[in-house]
């Protein structure tokens, strides 16, 4: 007896019903509504905060000093209109004053981001170690930058005064607060001393997340601790480290009370673009004074620009980038071991 084999007509994929267009626009429309009401707040304080000084310095750096017209002969009530020529003489006939404090700025600021970013890393390594008395060790190393500026000013002032500590421990009687090299190094010290913490701080937070079996394979593989410092620790702890410089690099690049205090105000050897900016203030001249805010203003934007620009995503912060290169490790470890 024969049988027969019936074969089942192929059944048709089920279709899924597109979603209709019309309703994936209001939830697109409905989620950008809420991410604008989130922000709106941020907006507003970055507007009152950061915007509207910026605009007003920009207007006010147009404008003259109120006093003697040299073309009437009457002496004037309010601000001249005078354009660009603010800008003109800080590039013109006060360009010798300007230039020292943009250089001054800039030695200070790479010199005490360098130092500082070295001492942090290390103070970072100490403070994730586990041992005894850790929190004490944590405590006294982040005291330093809990201290108001002011106050580390007068401190290091006493410090280095002409029969202070320094002069003792170096058996030395070194001027430190009057003109020359050597008020550069103490503002180099006394601002270092004060914020090597906070890059120590954001570093070990970057510390804290890195996973310890990364550290295990690179023992069992014969890693000294050299090396697993410089290939693994450095390279994971990176996004930490660049976003810690570029907040210690933009707040240096505006440094002012700490010199200020320490050394003092119309100091050749340590004035700042901010303290330019302030010192024509204090002499009613508004305007030259608008000016350098607006310099000193472009100059950490294209600090900023160029920072972000040419690191990307690690100063962004890249949540995925440190397990990827976890895993990536333990990967060549396994490849290595097979």
């Amino acid at each position: 007896m024969a049988t027969t084999h019936t074969t089942a007509a192929p059944r048709a994929p089920l279709s899924v019903p597109a979603r209709p267009p019309g309703r994936r626009r209001k939830a697109t429309a409905g989620s950008g509504r809420l991410a604008a009401l989130l922000i709106s707040p941020t907006l507003l304080v970055l507007t009152i905060v950061v915007l509207y000084p910026t605009i007003v310095a920009l207007k006010d750096s147009l404008f003259g000093t109120p006093g003697l017209d040299p073309k009437t002969g009457f002496v004037r009530d309010t601000d001249p209109f005078v354009g660009v020529e603010n800008y003109t003489a800080i590039f013109g006939e006060a360009g010798a004053r300007f230039w020292n404090a943009f250089w001054n700025t800039t030695f200070l600021t790479v010199t005490t981001v360098a130092l500082e970013a070295v001492i942090g890393v290390a103070m970072a390594l100490v403070m994730h170690r586990a041992f005894q008395g850790r929190a004490l060790v944590r405590a006294s190393i982040l005291v330093p930058w809990a201290v108001p500026t002011a106050v580390s000013g007068l401190l290091w002032r006493w410090i280095f005064n002409s029969d202070g500590i320094a002069n003792a421990v170096t058996g030395q009687h070194v001027l430190w607060t009057t003109e020359g090299f050597h008020a550069k190094v103490a503002v180099i010290i006394a601002d270092v001393w004060k914020t090597a913490p906070f890059i120590g701080l954001l570093v070990l937070a970057g510390l804290q997340v890195i996973d310890k079996a990364v550290y295990e394979a690179a023992k069992l593989d014969g890693a000294s601790a050299l090396r697993q410092f410089w290939h693994i620790t450095l390279p994971l702890v990176k996004p930490a480290l660049l976003v810690a410089v570029l907040f210690r690099t933009l707040d240096a690049l505006r440094m002012f009370d700490l010199p200020y205090i320490l050394i003092g105000a119309q100091k050749t050897s340590v004035e700042t673009l901010s303290m330019l900016a302030q010192d024509q203030a204090a002499n009613v001249r508004f305007g030259p004074a608008a000016a350098y805010a607006v310099i000193l203003f472009v100059y950490v934007f294209l600090i900023a620009l160029a920072f972000v620009r040419l690191l990307g995503a690690n100063v962004v912060g890249d949540d995925d980038a440190a397990p990827k290169r976890g895993r990536r490790l333990l990967r060549r470890r396994t490849e290595v071991a097979a």
